[in-house]
């Protein structure tokens, strides 16, 4: 055990937060995501929510400030406007505990899962509600 630490920060993905550089992207996709066949590198934990996860991983790292849209979610099919519950509740995590908040952008789904094949890893949480997927880009930690 550690202090000060999320408990949801397993030891993987730890180790993966830690190995990740500045401009990597980290994948918080929900249970429906087809994290495995897309990724290089998938952590799992089923059982948790996609927004504890954002939030225990935007508690300690930064969000990159140097790109215009450092935080994307995937678009509704047949309804790129729409604003699904859950993506508006990872707007809110990110207004609160990213050291830069910024406003989410999103990407057509196909374009998603090709964005989300690059990352450094994608981490398949227990998420149930539909679009309960996001990709945040590592920023620097400043001196």
């Amino acid at each position: 055990m550690l202090r000060g630490l999320n408990p949801i920060l397993s030891p993987d993905l730890l180790h993966a937060l830690r190995s990740m550089g500045h401009g990597d992207d980290i994948v918080i996709a929900d249970a429906n995501f087809p994290g495995t066949s897309n990724g290089k590198r998938t952590v799992r934990l089923d059982g948790i929510s996609a927004t504890d996860v954002l939030q225990a991983v935007l508690e300690v790292m930064p969000l990159d400030s140097f790109v215009p849209d450092p935080a994307l979610t995937m678009q509704v099919v047949g309804n790129a406007a729409a604003i699904p519950p859950v993506v508006a509740e990872f707007q809110k995590i990110v207004n609160a505990t990213a050291d830069h908040p910024a406003g989410l952008a999103s990407l057509e789904r196909h374009a998603f899962y090709e964005r989300a094949r690059q990352a450094f890893v994608i981490v398949q949480t227990g998420e149930t509600r539909l679009y309960g997927n996001i990709i945040v880009k590592k920023g620097v930690v400043g001196p």
